[in-house]
């Protein structure tokens, strides 16, 4: 009884852990979405500006594949992860671990809201207008088809390169130039938490019932 408890405690905890990040997550991109501009960027400090962009494809504005394809690929592997977390809730496997597979499942449910519903509910952004919310299923894109908000800009060098250096000589660097939102963040710290601290767990995943 007292293991049965334990493990209905972290997965209760794992679960408020997963709602809080989805909620801090939507809030940060209505909140850009419905107030700035499109492209439009606010000065924090000098390496540090909220600059709205949003991007059809995957974390850090990158687009590898079509946009449909990638949702449905995130549905899938939001699937996977999904059920792998409650069966090591479930095996009660350490809490280190389940908490890094969470910030990975909650940053990925937080990116998909945004490609399931943001076109169903909000008009298209532009540079100049404020988007704003619109009767359900009168939005800029049919379902699955919504772009994902993104807002951290973090250019921490901003230099030139060499002239020396062939191509890109004397044109402009900057380190670090992709621009993320809170859901990107949660998958990259969940991912770099695991390769540093659960590489045993990592070596030992499995996807056989138990």
């Amino acid at each position: 009884m007292g293991n049965s408890n334990i493990i209905r405690r972290k997965g209760l905890t794992i679960g408020l852990i997963v709602l809080l990040l989805l909620v801090i997550d939507q809030v940060i991109k209505i909140e850009v979405k419905t107030g700035m501009y499109l492209h439009e960027s606010i000065r924090v400090t000098d390496w540090f500006y909220i600059s709205f962009i949003e991007n059809n494809g995957m974390a850090f504005g990158m687009t590898i594949v079509n946009k449909l394809v990638l949702s449905l690929f995130r549905i899938f592997a939001i699937s996977v992860v999904g059920w792998y977390l409650f069966r090591q809730i479930k095996h009660n496997a350490r809490t280190l671990w389940v908490v890094c597979l969470a910030l990975v499942f909650a940053g990925a449910i937080g990116n998909l809201i945004d490609c399931m519903f943001y076109g169903l509910i909000f008009n298209a952004s532009s540079p100049y207008y404020v988007s704003y919310f619109v009767p359900f299923g009168h939005g800029y894109a049919p379902f699955l088809m919504g772009k994902v908000v993104d807002m951290f800009y973090f250019p921490l060098i901003v230099t030139t390169w060499p002239e020396w250096i062939p191509f890109v000589g004397g044109d402009e660097f900057v380190f670090f130039s992709p621009v993320f939102n809170f859901a990107d963040s949660c998958v990259s710290v969940g991912v770099i938490l695991i390769l540093l601290f659960c590489r045993k767990e990592l070596s030992q995943i499995s996807f056989k019932r138990k």
